[in-house]
């Protein structure tokens, strides 16, 4: 007997708490204004994710306190929680990939929470396009991916060398270990990722970039910003 599978998302995210998160953006917004602005980015991406109807998972990295305790407004009703585990993000992705399709899940869509103008359109290509590949992957303009949907826990495409997670050879390094898997693959359109001054101001200008988050890159710094 078949055990029965279900379309799903997980977000991989990182609670916010100032010092910990968005540190890039340090200079621009401060150490307090980057955790408000991650908690808006999980928002936004758990929005998103329930947008399409399908299950929804929250992988946290490690904390002192569980995710849903450090976001505001709560967790959505029936947003399952995972805790990352791991040394690198290829580690904490195998091992969130493999307790999600344990529990059922699949296909499966991975995102994070660096891609504001991520839709469900996008998520809606991603599960369309895995009835036909193995993995989509969504490109971000830095050279990573914002997406990567599997449609079976090819765990295998998270064997980076870890000193690459965070630089431009992740999404050329991941296609390369696809196509040694024999895994067929399909891209989406590409979207850019707010980590960096520069990227602040590229979004701040993009029609696209939710009300919310502007909000936050736009205000003017308050005391305890500086």
């Amino acid at each position: 007997m078949t055990a029965t599978t279900e379309p799903a998302v997980l977000i991989m995210a990182k609670p916010p708490r100032p010092g910990t998160v968005k540190t890039r953006l340090h200079p621009l917004l401060g150490p307090q204004r980057c955790a408000h602005l991650q908690a808006e980015l999980i928002d936004h991406a758990l929005a998103t994710a329930r947008s399409t109807g399908h299950r929804t998972y929250l992988a946290y990295a490690p904390d002192d306190h569980p995710i849903a305790h450090a976001i505001s407004p709560p967790l959505p009703a029936g947003t399952r929680t995972l805790c990352q585990r791991g040394t690198d993000l290829g580690e904490r992705l195998t091992a969130a990939v493999t307790d999600a399709f344990a529990d059922g899940a699949g296909p499966l869509l991975v995102i994070g929470t660096d891609a504001p103008t991520l839709t469900r359109d996008h998520l809606i290509d991603a599960l369309s396009t895995l009835e036909s590949r193995d993995a989509v992957l969504g490109p971000a303009l830095d050279g990573g991916y914002y997406l990567i949907g599997l449609g079976a826990p090819h765990t295998e495409l998270f064997a980076l060398d870890p000193a690459w997670w965070s630089t431009d050879k992740v999404l050329t390094a991941t296609l390369e270990l696809a196509g040694e898997a024999g895994l067929s693959t399909g891209l989406l359109a590409p979207l850019r990722d707010l980590d960096t001054p520069e990227d602040a101001a590229e979004f701040l200008a993009d029609p696209a970039l939710p009300s919310r988050i502007a909000a936050v890159l736009a205000s003017p710094p308050s005391q305890e910003d500086v």
